[in-house]
Order: C-alpha cells, then structure tokens, then sequence
C-alpha cells in the first residue's frame, strides 16, 4: 500500500503534536586506551573524581585520575567488554552503594551485589562511598566500652565505641580470630558488625561466614567480601563500601562495629592501580597519597555527639606484618592514624599463649575511659606483673639462685599469662573476665600447678552462673563493693575447695 504525500505529512505532525520527551544532554568522551580494569578516556571536560561514568557495552566506572587531556577510569566489572573508540557518558552521580537493613545477615560484593544466592536485596537508601569524615562539632570523646570478650584485649587494651585499634601481626597469628571474636560477642548488645574481607582466599571467607551463622551472629552482621580472583578495583573499593554501609547505621543513632581484613591488600592493589594509571611511584613503589587513602577511610570511625544522634563506628583494621617488622611503611602509616594497636607475636602464638599479644608493644590510647570502673580495678596492676615477669624471665635464664621475691613475681607473671590465654570462638562477659582476673591479681591461684588453672576458672564460671545473683549484682553495680568482694571470695575458696577434693579422690 502506498501512502500519499498528505497522508505522510499528517503522520509527522501527529508524531510531533504528541512528542513529550525531554532532551538529554550528557557529557560524553571517547575511550582511548583500555587494559587491566583501566580505561584512559578523551573528553568528559566536567567529570568529577570519584563520578561514576557509563560505557556504551554497559559497564560502569569509576574517575580516580583527573589529567589535562584525559580521565583515568578504573572498571566496575568485566573490562574484556570495553572496546577503543567506546563512547562513554557521565552519570552526574558519584560513586555509591546501596545501604539498609535488608543487608543484615547478607554476604555482598563492594557494590552491594549478593553473593550467597538468598536472592535480590531490595532497599532503595543509597550511600557515597567517598563520603567525608564527621566534623569536630559533630564528635564527643569515646567513654563507652566495646567489649571484645578477649580477656586480654577487654582488661589491657581495651576499646571503646567510636575508636580506631589497629591489628597487625605476621600471617597465621591469630589476627582475623580476634576480629571474628569481637563480632560473636556483640550478640545481644545491638551493635551492627560489618566483616569486609579484602584479597582473602574465597576459603577464608566462607570459613568465617559460617563461624558467625554458626554462633547465631551472621543475623546482626553485614560481610562484604573482595576475593583475591577480583581485578585491583574492587579491592580498592571494598573498604570504602564497608565503612558506607556502617554509617547509615550510625547516622541512625546505631553502634557500628567495622573489621576491615586486611588493609595490607589494599595498599598493594591501590598501588596496582596508580602505577598502571602511571601515576609516580614513591616509597616501595606505593604513591605518595598513599597516607590519605587510609586516613580517609579511617577518620569516618567516631562517636557522635548527642545532638548528631549519638551513633558510634568503631574501626578494626588489620595489617600484616613481615618478620614481625611492625616500623615498616604501611604498618607505621596506619598505626599514626590509629588510636592503637593490638601487636600478635609469633614466638608467642607458637609457644601456646593464644591469643597471641604482645602487651609491651600493644597500647590503648582511650584506656581506662573505655572500661567498666571494675575491670579497671581488678587489671590496674596487671601490665606491671607482666612486664615484670618479662624482665625477670629472660634475667632468670641466666641465674638458677634466685630470691624468694624474685621467685614470687615470676610465679604470678606466669599465672596471668596463664589466665589471659583464651580459646578462639569462646568470648567471655566482662562479669565472666572480672572474675577471671580478681582470681590470679588477689592470690588464689599462687599455690595451683599452672594445668589446673584454667579447669578452676571454667568451675568457678559453672557454680556462679548456676545461681546468677553474683554476676547480677557486678552487672549492676558495675564495680566489686565490699559486699561483692567478700561474695566472690567465699565463692572461689567453695570451688577451690572441691576442687582440691576432687583431686585427692582421683589420686
């Protein structure tokens, strides 16, 4: 069928009568050159730095560099897809993830993909992952505790709502056990925990996943997880991801608890990627930004002022260090940007004292602030027995006659060292560690063989909880009075007592 001129003419002012579409203008560029999860792109004269950009195969990508004739692009996905001579356009959007409740108990990529196949996540809140640290006026200092219920981190490097405690340490000593530790015992205290697992082997991370789900902790914990098969830009981004998520819940009003394993990772895959967008290598080869890149993601942990709404991110970064060389350049960066360190030792972790921390280098800088008054009571003078006992024992290698003094503080040195060991997946209350302490600090393990030690501290634990009017009236009086004092006391010579029978019987 044929259509005559009219009719045609009609047909177009009937199409432009009812046209209602807006025009779009958009900043678009060309690629140049692609390779690596990198693109160099011509054009995009008004891009931002952190601006997410779209390539015509449907790729996302995100602005890091920022040069005279083109912007370096790092890809948010498969980048064999990007062709030369792509058109790419500007979203106007900086780089963002989605955040929400419906992330609680998810394991997610750092752009808020899942990755456990429970289905489709659905939320519509999104957050900038680059966004900028609370200000001064918005922060009051940290006075809370964060209890870890790792007896030796909760009574001598303790860690309070809102701070920064570095975890470094050589590889295989303990240092994601302490994190996961800390995540189990925030069960029922309505602290939202974030695990971001950066460069881990996928084992890793399904091995953890399963410790929370099997300790009932996964339900309050949000895992983020950039294996070690992913391209550098998702390494890079994971951290940054993480702490986004744990501010929406903070600017709720929430606690945040953050573990970001481990930060090592991500200054080798930042440094993967400035070197590629060749940019000027400097120490190791690392940019010289590479300060700002932790102290940005750092400075987002606080302790909001009551009228910012009171929330708290506490920030649990961990580093690995070679041969135990805690001076070396990433590990001394982030220790400056910390308020604290907790140093795993290796000679410690194979010698059997588990956890494995070394309390001559490890340091609190919020101290007793973060503590209950009666922790701070009953571990006020155990950094003095241990370091004593350090002192004495390699003083003592070389001496077999030694004064009875000397003899004394070497046998309590080694009865703490004893009672802070402390197996994995097993947190304590602080009740629970007070009790543990008050036994070795007041006396009553002098006399006791060094095995039979940790068997009476498990006892006592079983007879306190069976009446629970004890651990009760510490919860709240959050301080040992006299009365409690002389309850606790009547308590371990009771369990001691039978201890001691039971052994005899078995003899």
């Amino acid at each position: 069928m044929k259509l005559s001129a009219d009719e045609i003419s009609a047909l177009i002012k009937k199409e432009i009568t009812n046209y209602s579409g807006q025009p779009e203008v958009a900043d678009v560029g060309t690629v140049l050159s692609v390779g690596d999860g990198i693109a160099l792109v011509y054009g995009l004269q008004t891009v931002r730095a952190s601006e997410l950009v779209l390539f015509a195969s449907g790729v996302y990508g995100m602005v890091l560099n920022l040069e005279e004739r083109y912007v370096g692009v790092v890809i948010l996905g498969d980048y064999t897809n990007v062709r030369e001579g792509e058109q790419v356009k500007q979203t106007g959007r900086l780089a963002e993830i989605p955040v929400g409740d419906s992330f609680l108990g998810r394991v997610v990529n750092p752009l808020g993909e899942p990755l456990d196949n429970l289905g489709e996540i659905k939320t519509t809140a999104t957050r900038s992952i680059m966004h900028d640290a609370p200000g001064v006026i918005k922060r009051k200092p940290v006075d809370r505790p964060l209890q870890t219920g790792v007896k030796v981190v909760d009574a001598l490097i303790p860690i309070g709502r809102g701070q920064r405690e570095l975890i470094m340490g050589d590889r295989k000593t303990g240092k994601t056990a302490l994190a996961v530790d800390a995540i189990l015992n925030q069960r029922g205290k309505n602290v939202i925990c974030i695990y971001v697992a950066i460069g881990q082997k996928q084992s890793t991370v399904t091995q953890v996943v399963e410790t929370l789900r099997a300790a009932g902790a996964l339900e309050y914990t949000i895992v983020v997880t950039a294996s070690a098969s992913l391209a550098a830009p998702f390494l890079f981004l994971a951290p940054y991801a993480g702490c986004a998520m744990g501010e929406h819940f903070m600017y709720q009003g929430q606690d945040v608890l953050c573990i970001y394993d481990d930060l090592t990772k991500h200054a080798a895959a930042y440094r993967e990627l400035s070197l590629l967008l060749r940019r000027p290598p400097g120490r190791e080869a690392f940019p010289g930004d590479v300060f700002f890149l932790h102290s940005r993601l750092l400075e987002r942990a606080a302790q909001l002022s009551d009228e910012a709404g009171g929330g708290s991110f506490t920030a649990l970064p961990i580093v690995e260090t070679q041969a135990g060389d805690i001076s070396a350049y990433i590990p001394t960066n982030i220790i400056s940007i910390t308020d604290g360190q907790i140093f795993l030792e290796s000679d410690l972790f194979y010698a059997g004292v588990r956890p494995a921390v070394n309390v001559g280098f490890s340091v609190s800088r919020v101290g007793g602030a973060a503590q209950v008054a009666a922790m701070r009571k009953v571990a006020g003078t155990l950094k003095l027995d241990l370091s004593q006992y350090k002192e004495l024992e390699a003083f003592a290698q070389f001496s077999s006659d030694l004064d009875a003094s000397t003899q004394k503080k070497l046998a309590r040195g080694e009865r703490v060292v004893e009672i802070l060991k402390q197996a994995n997946s097993e947190p304590l209350t602080v009740e629970e560690q007070i009790v543990a302490l008050y036994l070795v600090t007041e006396g009553y393990t002098d006399d006791m063989p060094l095995d039979q030690i940790p068997v009476l501290e498990k006892e006592l634990h079983l007879y306190l909880a069976k009446d629970r009017a004890f651990y009760e009236g510490l919860q709240k009086e959050q301080q040992l009075t006299e009365e409690l004092k002389i309850d606790l006391g009547l308590a371990i010579k009771k369990v001691k007592a039978m201890f001691e029978a039971n052994d005899e019987n078995v003899g």
